[in-house]
């Protein structure tokens, strides 16, 4: 059955991560835009923990996870978001419906595995317009993102430690958009950016595991070097004639377009996490990601009252099955996740820190059996802050995702 629905699927996937326009937050603007979570619901659902290997879903989060798979695997996530926006100038609402990864994983030896997905990396989608006192009127609007496209290799050195690797290209284009109209004055002021960007970076990841006082231990480690973007920026700049908000105004006088190339450097980050429970059972973990964010950059060097500090993750959360292999009884086989985040998300605005919170949870339903499933789950959080004139988010994410199994690549005896 997966390997009916995998080529449909994959091409549609292709489709809207590129088409997809997956967040509404004015934050989007700065950097290269809101940093996705690059991780599958079913460890999203556990705050974002990812300490545990396991022989049937996909951990994106550590390469070394990839060598427990036990079977072929096919996962795909998506999700809906909505969103209050707050501000001392007025409140607002969004909606989101996004796809937010696609992978395969394929045991190739009895201890290794390759992998290979597509994930949104970063996401940019605001429309912003006010007007001052003084009758000026102001839109901002924004779009694109960066997607990575990756492939992982994963091996069991012995029972208790397994290694990883991921290799990622990353790639894509975010196109802003800036006009402003003085009243009194016939013509308005536009000003379109748009910047290409693509790099490489490399992910390492390892993974330990023992058994202490009967319960499994589990203990976590990943390193993600700096790396660069190549930043390709090209900057027009119009006279326009007054246009109704949604309505494209028309062009009077162009000048000359203005191009440079610049280097975004994505930060290092590395990961410590650990694990304590009995498998497929019950599990509890707790995670910590530092970001180095500190030398990350905008895509121009003209953002003003912009700038980032070194950030992390913290992440706590787990998972209960009542019983993995009762025969009857399906809701005794479902698993039950939850988790908690907090994170200092690096980039600083108007001398604030903007923080990102949220709990988590949800349900994993089989499908035909043990292996195969469905997941289900809300993350509800708040991010930013109303002070300094910025915007406080509120929102809630409804997150599904699909873990397909099936053993690949066997020679069929009788036809």
């Amino acid at each position: 059955m997966i390997k009916k629905i995998l080529l449909p699927v994959v091409l549609l996937f292709s489709l809207v991560t590129f088409a997809q326009q997956a967040t509404s937050s004015p934050y989007s603007f700065y950097g290269i835009g809101d940093i996705r979570f690059k991780g599958t619901v079913e460890n999203r659902l556990m705050g974002g923990v990812a300490v545990f290997p396991d022989s049937i879903h996909m951990n994106l989060q550590n390469p070394a996870s990839y060598s427990g798979l036990k079977l072929s695997t096919f996962a795909i996530g998506s999700g809906f978001n909505a969103t209050k926006l707050h501000s001392f100038q007025g409140d607002d609402k969004a909606q989101r419906t996004t796809v937010d990864y696609m992978a395969i994983g394929m045991p190739i030896l009895r201890k290794s595995t390759v992998t290979f997905g597509l994930i949104p990396y970063s996401s940019v989608g605001y429309k912003i317009s006010n007007t001052d006192a003084l009758g000026t009127i102001r839109r901002f609007q924004g779009r694109g993102g960066l997607n990575k496209v990756f492939v992982g290799y994963g091996y069991e050195i012995n029972k208790q430690l397994s290694v990883g690797l991921d290799l990622s290209y990353n790639f894509g284009t975010i196109k802003t958009d800036n006009i402003k109209y003085i009243s009194g004055i016939q013509y308005g002021a536009e000003e379109v950016n748009e910047s290409d960007m693509s790099g490489l970076s490399v992910k390492i990841g390892a993974i330990y595991q023992r058994k202490i006082n009967k319960h499994d231990f589990f203990a976590s480690a990943t390193f993600m070097p700096q790396s660069n973007l190549r930043n390709r920026n090209a900057r027009n700049v119009y006279t326009v004639e007054y246009a109704e908000e949604g309505v494209s105004p028309t062009i009077v006088d162009a000048f000359d377009q203005i191009q440079l190339t610049n280097t975004i450097k994505l930060p290092t980050q590395f990961s410590l996490g650990a694990g304590y429970g009995t498998a497929k059972k019950w599990l509890i973990g707790t995670e910590i990601v530092f970001k180095q964010s500190n030398s990350f950059g905008n895509r121009f060097q003209d953002v003003n009252q912009a700038s980032f500090e070194n950030g992390f993750v913290y992440s706590l959360g787990g998972y209960y099955i009542p019983n993995y292999s009762a025969f009857s009884g399906y809701f005794k086989k479902v698993t039950y996740r939850a988790g908690l985040r907090y994170e200092k998300t690096g980039m600083v605005i108007r001398n604030e820190s903007i923080m990102d919170q949220a709990v988590t949870g949800g349900f994993g339903f089989p499908l035909g059996g043990l292996f195969s499933n469905i997941n289900l789950g809300v993350e509800y959080g708040k991010k930013g802050t109303a002070k300094a004139n910025l915007v406080e988010e509120k929102y809630t994410n409804v997150i599904m995702s699909f873990s397909l199994n099936d053993k690949w690549f066997v020679q069929r005896k009788f036809d």
